[in-house]
């Protein structure tokens, strides 16, 4: 489909256009241009900015979909219009599926920018051109990821299509002078939202390998290692259990499992931790079964070792707190993994609220805001033993939500 010349002259929110041309040095190949107009109108002369996806990237979701390009776009504040320039990989072999980093990067994106400055400028507001603004900045994208390879792409009925893979990063770890300390990690994304990892555990190899001999793509297998934590927003969810640390011992000394609810399981690296290092007795909720069974299958969640329910986590969080009510709301799935839970008692020592909220246009957040109304914080509280505690992943989007998760009037006791 041929474009109109004049289709870039005005910022359009939220519009998305992708297309291709010929590689500007190397006739035989195509670059692919996607061109994203931001969702807030500018209020002054609208600011654009390019972006050189880097080699071998062309295939990662963070690149090659409207909801990675928009999520760079608002990670750079300021600009109404974020183009991406890179190889078209629409027909390229699965071989993509592994990525590993190239020292040629900086030269490619410099060459690049050099031979599409006309580009740039046609790709440019009207207004822009005629203030002769033909300043565009070009984003340098860093991150610490040095190899990739996709183990697993598959689609579950709520979160959509996800992958698993695993990465070597830059840890910014050195063992000496002279060599850099080599970490391995699974990760799991979503396409709706491919910026954020999802889950991330370290890995090691299944066999003794010399490190030295490992590459990601290779032959060595990877198992995870789930005595570790190392998503960076997990750490302080389990260092809140410290406030009450007193009575859990107590429990413990008296022969009996303290018990955690886990709202949210994504990949299991928080049920994992507390089932074995912390001796917790864990249940989780998850709405969906796929993201379930990638769990069980990349992450190391033993389904044998972990309460696990398929349902809406607030609604299975009501239906704990009020178990005589009748509501056509209420699944009999839900009211089947409700008989469940209640056969091991119903109180529990910690309840942590992993859930975020699925519009990408909104940005990350969490919890959704149907979490933080007083009635659902009064039905986690009336599963809480006297002493529970109550650990939530706060993303505020904005501060007005910010400000509502604090005002609301909580029926728990100060700590």
């Amino acid at each position: 489909m041929a474009l109109d010349s004049s289709t870039f002259e005005t910022i359009f929110p939220s519009r998305f256009i992708s297309f291709t041309i010929p590689h500007p040095t190397l006739p035989t190949q195509l670059l692919r241009i996607a061109v994203l107009d931001s969702p807030i109108e500018p209020t002054e002369s609208p600011r654009v900015a390019a972006l050189f996806v880097p080699q071998g990237r062309e295939s990662d979701w963070i690149f090659s979909t409207e909801s990675g390009h928009l999520q760079l776009l608002l990670s750079s504040p300021g600009f109404s219009r974020l183009i991406l320039i890179g190889k078209n990989t629409a027909n390229a072999p699965n071989s993509l599926f592994i990525y590993h980093k190239k020292d040629s990067d900086t030269q490619f994106a410099e060459t690049l920018a050099n031979s599409s400055k006309s580009l740039l400028i046609a790709l440019s507001p009207k207004v822009s051109v005629q203030n002769r603004n033909f300043d565009i900045p070009v984003l340098d994208y860093e991150d610490n990821l040095i190899s990739s390879g996709v183990l697993e792409k598959c689609v579950g009925v709520s979160v959509g299509e996800m992958l698993v893979e695993d990465v070597e990063i830059d840890s910014g770890s050195e063992l000496d002078d002279n060599n850099r300390k080599r970490e391995f990690r699974r990760r799991l994304r979503f396409k709706r939202m491919p910026n954020l990892i999802q889950t991330e555990i370290p890995i090691v190899p299944k066999t003794g390998f010399a490190l030295d001999c490992i590459k990601i793509g290779g032959e060595v297998e990877f198992r995870p290692d789930i005595g570790v934590l190392v998503h960076p927003y997990l750490i302080p969810m389990v260092a809140g259990l410290s406030l009450v640390s007193s009575p859990i011992e107590d429990r413990i000394l008296n022969g009996f499992k303290p018990k955690a609810l886990c709202l949210g399981v994504g990949g299991g690296a928080l049920l994992s931790c507390l089932r074995t290092q912390l001796g917790f007795e864990v249940f989780g909720v998850e709405m969906d079964e796929e993201v379930l069974r990638v769990a069980g299958q990349y992450f190391g969640l033993e389904d044998w070792e972990t309460q696990v329910f398929v349902g809406d986590a607030i609604e299975f969080l009501e239906k704990l707190a009020s178990p005589g009510t009748s509501s056509n709301l209420v699944s009999d799935k839900v009211r089947e993994d409700y008989k469940r839970a209640t056969g091991f008692g119903a109180k529990f020592d910690v309840i942590m609220v992993d859930l975020d909220c699925c519009d990408v246009r909104s940005g990350i957040s969490s919890p959704p805001l149907e979490f933080i109304q007083r009635h659902i914080l009064s039905a986690a509280r009336s599963i809480l033993s006297d002493y529970g505690i109550l650990i939530i992943n706060v993303i505020p989007p904005s501060r007005s939500f910010y400000d509502t998760a604090l005002g609301i009037d909580i029926p728990y006791k100060q700590l």
